[in-house]
């Protein structure tokens, strides 16, 4: 398929994305009376959630996995383990600030990437249908425009549905003069480009210093000063990706555990950075399938269905997993090979966006999620306040 793109927009889209990445610094946003933040971390590639969260005492699971099972464990109650990677989030499970939703997945039972993180982002339930995100339109909801920040570029689908959201993705390299970028935004206006108007005006929030470090754990502190300031940012994206461990998964280290540990740096980095704001503070995963329950003859494992969501920050209310086990017999497991997804991920996120945003759950499900049938678990894994 070819597609047409003639000199004008070729060269409209090119400033605004040179502009993009040269840009440094967050902007300034609306100062709240009870200012609370919500963070999601996409963990691309389908998230091994029995990798990261093993169940403790499965024969039958252990032999399926005889040449990738985690020889040494983090214990977190008697049923569940923690991969060792994740030795941030076990000392927030510790002080009751991390908790785990075990047996999840968004309503998506294919097994491909695109369509399954094209989903796991706009929240539906038809592939490429839905050209905004859950988080975006849950923010368009709550009236937060411009409090949303990404932590990658281009700007996830996953925020789309609220203008005015920013990144921060360093370059090397320093911004414009102010003069150049009203020259620029003049030019817009007179086309009447509005949305490209609008860009500059971001842009323009932006300092005008060179960028630093794109890395998770250095990208999580940046975020994390800036979430913390109660003109902030009230809502971050960030992205790990590789976690589709076809081949050498590995066990206590190698592919998976490196990825698990590069989302325990940004829980480090942002636990750091947010001071104490870190108690007004959600965090949570996002992937778009698990993995297989049985390793494959190249010691990775295949798309799977069922998997788990990480919950960390001062908002969790108790630290637990959370869990409708379905069980990891084959009668058990969906189409006889994955862990079943026993609860709708967009119920967890529904009632995280209520509790963070200040919204009735039900708004949310009706105006975010279409009136789907949701669980409000609000109650059950955030304080209310």
């Amino acid at each position: 398929m070819k597609i047409k793109i003639n000199r004008r927009n070729f060269l409209k889209s090119s400033i605004v994305t040179s502009l993009y990445l040269a840009g440094f610094g967050l902007p300034s946003f609306a100062n709240t009376v009870s200012k609370k933040n919500l963070v999601i971390i996409m963990l691309r590639g389908g998230m091994d959630g029995l990798c990261a969260i093993p169940i403790r005492g499965d024969k039958n699971f252990e032999k399926l996995r005889s040449k990738i099972n985690l020889e040494t464990t983090l214990q977190l109650n008697s049923d569940f383990d923690l991969h060792p990677a994740l030795r941030t989030f076990k000392k927030l499970w510790d002080k009751n600030l991390g908790s785990v939703v075990h047996a999840t997945s968004i309503p998506y039972t294919g097994r491909s990437h695109f369509d399954g993180q094209n989903l796991m982002e706009s929240g539906g339930k038809v592939p490429y249908k839905i050209k905004t995100g859950w988080l975006g339109r849950g923010m368009n909801v709550a009236g937060l425009t411009g409090n949303g920040l990404a932590l990658s570029l281009p700007m996830p689908l996953l925020i789309r549905g609220v203008p005015m959201n920013d990144n921060y993705y360093p370059v090397e390299g320093t911004m414009p003069s102010e003069e150049i970028l009203d020259i620029i935004k003049n030019e817009f206006e007179i086309h009447s480009e509005k949305d490209l108007s609008m860009i500059l005006d971001v842009i323009k929030k932006r300092k005008f210093q060179s960028y630093g470090s794109r890395r998770n754990s250095s990208l999580a502190l940046n975020a994390g000063q800036q979430l913390s300031k109660i003109d902030g940012p009230r809502v971050a994206v960030f992205e790990v990706d590789g976690f589709d461990t076809h081949a050498a998964q590995g066990s206590a280290n190698g592919a998976h555990a490196d990825c698990l540990k590069e989302y325990d740096n940004i829980i480090e980095g942002l636990k750091s950075s947010l001071g104490t704001e870190f108690n007004n503070t959600l965090i949570l995963t996002l992937t778009e399938f698990g993995r297989t329950i049985k390793q494959n003859s190249s010691n990775g494992t295949e798309h799977g269905y069922g998997s788990a969501i990480l919950i960390t920050g001062g908002l969790v209310k108790q630290s637990q997993v959370y869990t409708e086990w379905p069980g990891l017999k084959k009668k058990e497991l969906f189409e006889g090979r994955d862990l079943n997804s026993t609860i709708d991920a967009r119920s967890v996120y529904a009632s995280a966006m209520s509790n963070v945003f200040g919204i009735d759950f039900e708004r949310i499900r009706k105006e975010v999620f279409w009136g789907e049938k949701l669980q409000n678990l609000s109650d059950k894994l955030f304080k209310i306040s």
